[in-house]
């Protein structure tokens, strides 16, 4: 069921507006401008119906806030007003705003309106899914990593969780491309792609292929230790699977993998720990490929012999 967020400090409109939308939806309110982008930024919502009147903060000021933010700006907007000089329309929609509705209201026609937004929310995220999606392997590519990292850090700063983040390499793929072909090494990056997934299965994991044969995998929950001994079951698994290799530099086809846990802060940088799980990718490779290397916050580390 698709999830609308509501933001006004009345009450009774609020109300109002639920019950009309309650059979169809997934209704959430919020009083406040500021529980409203507090709700719009940690949840998945596919419209937010938007009171321009409120104390403090006031709808046209959380537009351009909801606008600013990379997780809410393309999620579609529809003010609800009073205001019906042509110069607060100009403003609403200069803002981004998609739709205004007038009050007082009809259930019809909110429910029209919302209906309409929505299939083409549906429509657009469509879309981006496709833009979004590794043709080679089905999993998602580099620019939805680049979203969903900043969605999924966030959560962990607000949940106070720790998050975990690793980088994979196939070892020594440019001397398969050259033995086997090109060819044959997409079906390897695929087979790969594969079984790292089926091991990240839950909710609040993710796998991205970061580029070529290098992949990017971050999650909530767990220490560092645990982590560490999870990642070296997934690096054992692509051994296991035994695709032979060139026998000058390997008999079978495996990843290193570096990786970071750490419970992150407000002040801390996802690129900054990317980076050092990237550093730690180089070490399982300078230590001879084929095994984890991993550390805390504390650059505590963890690597197989």
């Amino acid at each position: 069921m698709e999830k609308v967020l509501i933001v006004d400090d009345s009450s009774t409109q609020a109300a109002q507006l639920k019950s009309i939308l309650d059979e169809d939806y997934e209704v959430t309110v919020a009083q406040t401008a500021e529980d409203g982008l507090s709700y719009a930024s940690s949840g998945n919502y596919s419209l937010i119906l938007l009171d321009v009147v409120m104390p403090g903060m006031d709808g046209f000021t959380l537009l351009k806030k909801l606008q600013d933010e990379i997780i809410t700006q393309n999620v579609p907007v529809i003010l609800i007003t009073s205001l019906s000089d042509i110069r607060h329309e100009q403003l609403g929609f200069t803002l981004g705003a998609v739709d205004y509705i007038s009050k007082p209201f009809h259930p019809l026609i909110v429910k029209a309106r919302v209906n309409t937004h929505i299939k083409l929310y549906r429509y657009r995220k469509q879309i981006e899914r496709q833009s979004m999606t590794d043709q080679l392997t089905g999993i998602a590519n580099r620019r939805q990593h680049d979203l969903y990292s900043i969605l999924k850090w966030n959560e962990a700063v607000r949940l106070k969780v720790p998050f975990s983040v690793c980088m994979f390499d196939i070892d020594h793929f440019k001397s398969y491309n050259d033995t086997f072909g090109h060819p044959a090494g997409d079906k390897v990056i695929a087979k790969v792609a594969k079984t790292i997934s089926s091991h990240l299965q839950r909710s609040t994991d993710f796998l991205s292929r970061y580029g070529g044969e290098e992949f990017v995998a971050f999650f909530l929950g767990g220490g560092a230790e645990q982590a560490f001994e999870y990642l070296k079951k997934v690096r054992q698994s692509v051994e296991d699977l035994h695709i032979p290799h060139d026998p000058s530099t390997a008999k079978w086809v495996t990843v290193s993998i570096g990786g970071v846990t750490l419970v992150p802060q407000r002040e801390n940088s996802y690129e900054v720990y990317l980076k050092i799980a990237d550093t730690m990718l180089y070490d399982a490779k300078r230590f001879g490929r084929n095994r984890v290397v991993w550390v805390n916050e504390k650059m505590e580390q963890w690597y197989e012999d």
